[in-house]
């Protein structure tokens, strides 16, 4: 489910809560009430419909653009702290760059990515060398090519990467995990409704075999024809993947074994041989989905080899078709963009090079990003905050009615234990290993590739990092890892409409707020509470308290179950039952943080019409506005662990009691929800 270059940013060790008292924020020289007015739609009652209420006048103001399956207020700050990347980038490449400095892998990345005259006439060279070696492999190279092809991040048929070992969670190990499917969830292959998607699919993959010259190397051979069979063993693969659902449970992806255990299940692939082109010399691994390793093996050994070449050379072209000629991209966009998303047009070039760019020297631009764009008093005011809701989490914690005190205990521990990270990194990462030059766009991709695997292998077999990010500073988003037990909060969320400087607290509540407390109930929700103070997985809970649990998590599967995003389309609850869980705990945490500051007099009184509490959910409301295109929400609704924005307002609220008292929102309502059918957990 990450301050100048030269200045060290810290690591805030979370402290015990029992004696906690919430940290008085500093308070701004001028206060503004945290609303925006032309945000709202008052033709709409805020008891009928509350999303439409608090987000209509935004939704209006905010039109969907071309280019946009989904934009929303996450998109705005996204998007301006993608221009500020871009000044840093831009005139970074302006300058003649000392050869293998930072600035000069910065300046030739992009102004290598932006030369479209280069790529246009490069066409699909800079994968010939690949695509040959393919169309020439016989069967006894298989291992070898798909642990080569790893190396530079791609995942035909199961993926390996290293994290924290289960039941040591100090340590890092390797873990197998399905993958290899083009179009991505496995529904796409499976559900009967997605045959339009499943066509378009293999026209695709018909149109870059033959652009990519693929065809000719393998004898000219017919690229519909090699697309439909390329799709059949992908369907394969997807009728042997686990359900998304059933891989939220922790338990159900752990099955540690050795490398000869892990030759049993795969005869068909030599283990060592894989490993050793890894350069991974390990004793145990874990083997997430058996069942689907053992599919796998037999597709493999089934299939015609011409047909698994084909499946490589797809995960070649599909991998690189983004940073080739405008050939391949467009026919790309086409399918990803337009039929999967609803897009009606590509970003911008400069848009894509800078994600890139973040993507593959993402802490290098982060370091310039902190010292240029990120306050450091929002660092301080962001840590205040971060011990007030460390408080109230405890104190309901210590407050429920239904948790045993000996859970309780276990639960205040593993609170206590938190490491909290905000706003950017103690060390930097070194790219001093990094080659980045002028021979092609799809040559810097595929160098950064190598050298990112090369460093996440690095870690297999090692002590786990503590100090180590998972999101660049840059990052408008924020992260739980139960393993590490850590929240990370970095500076590239740390801005309005999350956070305000110069609003008054009733908004920051209920906004970064949240964003806090939803980070931290993921820790406690149904995969998170599977993993104790350490990070390691191990049952710290009573029976009694585990079934209640259960049946308190039920009535929010059930509610989102109910709810159709789109004609005959119906929300999963069980896929978004974490995301659903940290809401609804987020909500209820930070409003306890924001009564506590309230009493203490850090909260004004009516401000611009409104009182602190409805202020306070109307910020709450204000972070997830947005407007999707229907195609995008049948899109998320298979893939995205997150319901969509419009139901993480109004379904969440409805089991949020204060927000009933703050709307006066009575039985008939739209909005009202019988107490008996809310869950409080958190």
């Amino acid at each position: 489910m990450i301050a100048s270059a030269l200045t060290l940013g810290f690591t805030l060790l979370a402290t015990s809560m029992s004696m906690a008292t919430p940290a008085k924020p500093k308070k701004p020289k001028k206060t503004t009430s945290g609303v925006t007015a032309s945000n709202l739609d008052k033709t709409v009652k805020p008891t009928a419909d509350f999303y439409q209420y608090a987000c209509g006048g935004w939704m209006a103001n905010n039109p969907l653009g071309d280019e946009y399956a989904r934009f929303g207020s996450f998109d705005v700050l996204a998007e301006n702290n993608q221009k500020q990347l871009k000044d840093l980038v831009t005139t970074i490449a302006a300058k003649k760059n000392a050869p293998g400095s930072i600035e000069q892998k910065i300046g030739d990345f992009y102004n290598t990515a932006m030369d479209t005259i280069l790529c246009n006439k490069l066409g699909a060279q800079p994968i010939q060398s690949e695509l040959i070696e393919l169309a020439k492999m016989q069967r006894n190279g298989l291992s070898v090519k798909i642990a080569q092809m790893l190396l530079e991040g791609s995942t035909p048929f199961f993926a390996l990467f290293g994290s924290a070992d289960p039941d040591n969670s100090s340590m890092t190990i390797a873990h197998i995990w399905q993958s290899g499917l083009g179009i991505g969830d496995r529904d796409y292959y499976l559900d009967k409704d997605q045959q339009n998607i499943r066509d378009e699919y293999v026209k695709l993959m018909a149109k870059m075999f033959k652009m990519s010259g693929y065809c000719e190397l393998t004898g000219h051979r017919n690229e519909t024809e090699m697309a439909k069979r390329v799709m059949a063993l992908e369907t394969l693969l997807a009728q042997y993947a686990i359900d998304k659902t059933i891989l939220r449970d922790p338990y159900q992806t752990i099955h540690k074994c050795t490398p000869a255990e892990f030759q049993q299940m795969i005869p068909a692939i030599n283990v060592k041989q894989y490993l050793q082109t890894l350069n991974l010399n390990i004793d145990t691994l874990n083997v997430s989905q058996p069942t689907y390793i053992q599919g796998v093996n037999n597709i493999i050994e089934a299939a015609d080899f011409n047909v698994i070449r084909d499946y490589l050379a797809w995960n070649v072209i599909r991998g690189a078709s983004s940073y080739l000629s405008d050939e391949f991209v467009d026919a790309s966009f086409d399918f990803y963009g337009k039929v999967l998303s609803g897009r009606k047009e590509n970003r911008p070039r400069w848009k894509r090079v800078i994600d890139n760019i973040d993507d593959c020297l993402g802490e290098a631009v982060g370091q310039m990003y902190v010292k240029n764009y990120f306050p450091a008093e929002a660092k301080v005011r962001m840590e205040q905050l971060v011990k007030n809701l460390q408080w109230a989490l405890g104190e309901r914690i210590k407050a429920s009615t239904w948790m045993t005190d000996e859970t309780k205990k276990n639960a205040l521990e593993k609170l206590a234990a938190f490491t909290v990270k905000i706003g950017y990194p103690d060390k930097w990462r070194d790219y001093s290993g990094l080659t980045i030059g002028t021979e092609s766009y799809y040559a810097n991709v595929k160098n950064s590739r190598r050298f990112d695997m090369a460093y996440a292998l690095s870690k297999i077999g090692k002590p786990v990092d503590p100090t180590e990010w998972q999101m660049t500073p840059q990052t408008v988003n924020a992260y739980y890892d139960p393993t590490t037990n850590e929240i990370c909060f970095p500076a590239g969320i740390l801005q309005p409409p999350f956070f305000d400087m110069n609003a008054d607290d009733a908004a920051n509540y209920g906004a970064i707020g949240v964003v806090i407390g939803h980070e931290m109930t993921h820790g406690f929700d149904d995969q998170g509470r599977n993993y104790d103070k350490d990070g390691n997985l191990a049952d710290w809970w009573t029976e009694k308290d585990a079934e209640i649990f259960k049946e308190k998590a039920q009535l929010i599967v059930d509610h989102f179950n109910s709810i159709e995003v789109a004609p005959g389309v119906y929300a999963n609850g069980e896929f978004t039952l974490g995301e659903n869980i940290a809401d609804n705990g987020g909500l209820n945490v930070s409003y306890t943080a924001f009564q506590k500051a309230k009493k203490e007099g850090q909260i004004k009184g009516v401000m611009d019409e409104f009182t602190p509490e409805q202020r306070f959910f109307l910020a709450y409301a204000a972070v997830w506005a947005a407007n999707i295109r229907e195609a995008e929400i049948l899109r998320r609704t298979k893939s995205d662990p997150h319901a969509l924005g419009r139901w993480r307002v109004n379904a969440t609220l409805r089991h949020i009691d204060p927000f009933y008292e703050a709307f006066n929102i009575q039985p008939g309502d739209p909005m009202y929800m019988a107490p008996e059918k809310r869950s409080h957990i958190w």
